[in-house]
């Protein structure tokens, strides 16, 4: 491994300048504790804490700031009409089917290269980013394209005509903004990588500035200024717009910010495709892009499948939907800087600081989201009447959001768990058990519950709240075998290294 000849100087993160060596290092030091050397003392819950705070509450701001893109989008929405808001849900849930699972592939870039910045390779690191790029041309033209055509979606969400022309409408718009989203999965997954995650964060704010006005603005539309009332649409357009502002933005911090210049991103043009880079980014990205496929299609298609319930179902569900996942942004959020420091401390062959680092982010991500999860089901009523103050849609969401705590607690614990596995780079096995929990017991036994296929389900958990009880069920399954498969896993790496010493 090469260090390269420019030292890296200081940037806005607290980067300090030298051989390329001492800058990961002092990197690594000044986001939240010292590198633990070989002999050193293994760290303590709360010096864990101390290293995993000034790189989770960045990915918190700037993961709330898109999600608020949903968000802000529901609400507009819903005050605009049911009709748009059972659109809304439809499209998103087509939308971030094809995205998600797209946007797992492209983020084992970040387990990667953190694992190359944690062994000072700064400039293996840079050349990640390259063969990311052409993993990128290839999922956009494939993703834009089932967007274009949304035939499946709609046959699985039975939509009618008026429901249907607006999905393809509003589908159309994130076809253009797909390329963009996945190039900047790249500049998130890179920077996360390298303890970067506040260069992430403010253009994020940064793009929801943007995107409230912009979506206001297109959703009620300006009659004065010309620009008509277009709805679910409306949002989409703004993404699109937005999403394509803030690569821009990106790259231009890539080519000024001096802090990039050790990993030689830039003045060679877009490396060639190298077939052993490619083998092994796809070999951890696939699965990491079917396992968060199969996790998100577990709440994707229960939008769908809701959606033949009625437009009052889905718009009760639509708003449960985006609670949790603004909640699920904290832990996410300690489950990325978990990643980052457990891939840099295997990087760096620390392994027994990695191990726990990543028990200690699994125990402190799910004490926040338990202390979350309980506040949010005490206050549900008032909650949920913030986004809608349609007495119908609040009835509908109520039900469901009476699940959350436990929904909560479970979904922190296994993503948490799913994290620290990658920085290991294994996820062929939790993809399985993805799989088999979310598919298999959540999806399937919500059609069971919600549609009473077999004649047995109480009146009570017909429709959604069928749906809700049997996803909670399954994240709780997948923690359970996620955590029993951490712990195989790291008493097989400890005999390992028993063995050669």
């Amino acid at each position: 491994m090469n260090a390269p000849a420019t030292p890296p100087p200081a940037d806005a993160d607290g980067a300090i300048g030298g051989r390329a060596a001492a800058a990961a290092e002092a990197h690594r030091a000044d986001t939240g504790g010292a590198g633990t050397g070989a002999g050193a003392s293994l760290p303590t819950l709360t010096d864990s804490a101390r290293r995993l705070t000034p790189l989770a509450w960045p990915v918190f701001v700037g993961q709330v700031s898109v999600l608020a893109f949903s968000t802000v989008d529901t609400m507009l929405v819903a005050r605009h009409g049911a009709l748009d808001l059972a659109a809304l849900s439809v499209g998103a849930a087509a939308y971030i089917t094809v995205f998600i699972g797209l946007m797992g592939v492209v983020l084992a870039l970040s387990p990667i290269a953190g694992r190359l910045y944690g062994a000072h390779d700064l400039a293996g690191a840079g050349r990640q980013v390259h063969q990311a790029l052409w993993i990128v041309l290839v999922l956009a033209a494939l993703g834009s394209t089932v967007l274009v055509f949304p035939h499946p979606f709609l046959w699985l969400a039975k939509a009618g005509p008026e429901v249907a022309g607006k999905v393809r409408a509003y589908l159309l718009a994130l076809a253009f903004s797909l390329p963009a989203s996945l190039l900047f999965t790249v500049y998130r997954g890179f920077n996360t990588a390298v303890s970067r995650p506040k260069a992430v964060m403010a253009l994020q704010i940064g793009g929801l500035a943007l995107k409230v006005p912009l979506s206001t603005l297109l959703v009620f539309g300006a009659p004065s200024l010309g620009v008509p009332s277009l709805g679910a649409v409306g949002c989409g357009i703004a993404t699109a717009i937005v999403m394509w502002t803030q690569v821009a933005l990106a790259l231009f911090v890539l080519r000024r910010d001096r802090f990039y210049e050790p990993f030689g991103l830039f003045g060679r043009g877009l490396d060639r495709p190298d077939p052993a880079a490619l083998r092994t980014l796809l070999k951890l990205g696939l699965p990491m892009g079917a396992t968060i496929l199969i996790e998100v299609t577990g709440f994707s298609f229960m939008a769908l499948f809701i959606a033949r319930v009625g437009t009052t179902a889905v718009a009760g569900h639509q708003i449960a939907a985006n609670l949790v996942s603004l909640m699920f942004m904290l832990p996410m959020a300690m489950a990325n800087a978990t990643g980052t420091l457990v891939a840099q401390s295997i990087g760096a062959r620390r392994n027994a600081e990695a191990v726990r680092l990543g028990w200690h982010g699994l125990a402190l991500g799910c004490a926040m989201a338990a202390l979350l999860g309980g506040a949010v089901f005490a206050l549900r009523e008032e909650v949920v009447r913030l986004y809608s103050p349609d007495p119908a849609v609040v009835a509908a969401a109520l039900p469901l959001v009476a699940w959350v705590a436990v929904f909560h607690l479970a979904d922190a614990a296994q993503t948490l768990v799913a994290f620290v596995l990658r920085a290991w780079h294994i996820a062929t096995a939790p993809m399985v058990i993805y799989a088999v929990s979310i598919w298999g017991l959540g999806l399937g036994g919500g059609y069971m519950l919600g549609f009473d296929t077999l004649g047995l389900a109480p009146r009570s958990l017909l429709g959604a709240p069928g749906f809700w009880v049997a996803a909670t069920a399954s994240l709780v399954a997948a923690a359970l075998a996620l955590v029993a498969l951490l712990s195989w896993t790291l008493r097989l790496r400890e005999r390992e290294a028993a063995g050669l010493a």
